[in-house]
């Protein structure tokens, strides 16, 4: 399993990478030749702004991290990997169900959207980091309080959100603000910030309750992951 699951990553990663780039060359084409932007590095920052962007770049880390730790033959992984794995996962997986019930078929502020690579980005990764978690070889056992480390990275990528965006001037729309998702823009939220409050703690109910499920699985090692042989 240590064979397939290198392979399984490594064109994982590969795939995501694709994706990213292209949506990020298609979203430029888009910036310069139908906004006519000649300065383009804040929608640059904006794309990179993205929870989505953001978990997929994570995965790639993970993935080729991960390969490396197999093909070293370190089986259990570190433990810090573990931790990592885990966190990227609820991630993931929070992407792969906001995206599907709140966001599908709404126009996102990135630019025009490349079809294939959105799927990928939005379906396919998160099958595929689920996937990995579960069948694996190499993972820890985990404590429950690790689930406050999971939570870090979207508690800080939500206040980077809410302070950068009033401060953002969107060139492309013209409005003196910008905020990647439409339920985290107060602006036009049918409450304000009542409403982005709302969605902001449901989807902290999401990853919490994914981290709180990845953790539970390094602890039925009669049923996960898969031998190592």
């Amino acid at each position: 399993m240590r064979a397939a699951f290198t392979v399984f990553r490594v064109i994982g990663a590969g795939a995501i990478v694709a994706a990213i780039v292209g949506q990020l060359i298609t979203s430029r084409a888009f910036w310069t030749q139908q906004a006519g932007l000649t300065d383009i590095s804040t929608q640059i920052v904006n794309f990179f702004s993205f929870f989505t962007i953001d978990s997929n770049v994570l995965t790639v880390v993970v993935f080729l991290i991960g390969a490396v730790c197999l093909i070293k033959g370190e089986v259990p992984e570190p433990r810090w990997f573990t931790i990592g794995r885990a966190s990227v996962t609820a991630y993931m997986a929070t992407t792969g169900i906001v995206y599907n019930v709140l966001l599908r078929g709404i126009e996102l502020p990135q630019g025009a959207t490349l079809p294939w690579s959105n799927e990928v980005l939005h379906v396919v990764a998160p099958i595929l980091m689920v996937v990995d978690w579960l069948f694996a070889p190499g993972r820890n056992r985990l404590e429950w309080k690790t689930i406050w480390v999971i939570v870090i990275f979207p508690l800080v990528w939500g206040l980077y959100t809410l302070v950068r965006g009033p401060l953002t001037f969107d060139a492309v729309t013209g409005n003196e603000y910008w905020y990647p998702y439409p339920f985290m823009n107060p602006n036009i939220a049918p409450e304000g910030y009542v409403s982005v409050a709302f969605y902001l703690v449901l989807i902290a109910g999401v990853i919490g309750g994914a981290g709180a499920l990845a953790i539970k699985v390094t602890r039925q090692r009669d049923r996960w992951p898969l031998s190592a042989r």
